[in-house]
């Protein structure tokens, strides 16, 4: 095992081998009911982890994202890691992004559990779902996702439950240091979860 770095941050994507029936169903719902997904012309889910802390090399934690159910099934799923800004995305240029987590509930306790167990070291674990939308050349694809992100009524938003759960739009790749909430002040006296 390699010595981990310090304290860095690594983005890993995860996404069906399949059709993603969800995707394909908020893809034709959102064409049918909303003004802003006219131009919409294609839509991807992924299941997006965040991984910080004193992370091994790029090789080692791939090798470690295989082993464990926490992250993935390398069986019907496919995982691509970003461990810097320049690396590889699924993201491609003009398409946004609108990444999805639940308030207060990203954090994945069991997989910071087996991270520790299987890498000797501990690092803070998030999960959030990233609707990547592509739509139809000259349209302005950050307005347009922000538009669909939020559930505000039957006519306006789909991915988002503003009640439960927080989304930040990009255009683009998401930085790695970027993540819904993250940044968030806390209330006073409230701890961190």
């Amino acid at each position: 095992m390699s010595a981990p770095a310090a304290k860095a941050v690594a983005h890993a994507w995860v996404a069906l081998k399949a059709e993603d029936p969800e995707a394909a169903s908020a893809g034709a719902v959102a064409r049918a009911n909303l003004a802003a997904a006219k131009g919409l012309r294609s839509l991807r889910r992924y299941r997006v982890f965040e991984l910080r802390g004193a992370l091994p090399d790029p090789a080692e934690i791939e090798d470690l994202l295989h082993r464990s159910t926490r992250f993935y099934n390398p069986s019907k799923e496919t995982c691509r890691v970003r461990l810097d800004d320049a690396a590889p995305s699924p993201v491609g240029p003009g398409e946004a992004v609108a990444l999805v987590v639940e308030r207060g509930g990203d954090r994945r306790p069991a997989a910071e559990r087996w991270w520790r167990h299987e890498a000797g070291g501990r690092i803070e674990v998030r999960e959030g779902t990233a609707w990547v939308m592509g739509f139809e050349p000259g349209a302005d694809a950050g307005a347009l996702a922000a538009e669909l992100a939020t559930a505000r009524d039957r006519a306006h938003g789909l991915f988002c439950n503003p009640h439960a759960q927080e989304v930040d739009v990009v255009t683009g790749p998401p930085p790695l240091d970027h993540w819904p909430g993250a940044r968030r002040k806390r209330a006073p006296g409230r701890r961190a979860s």
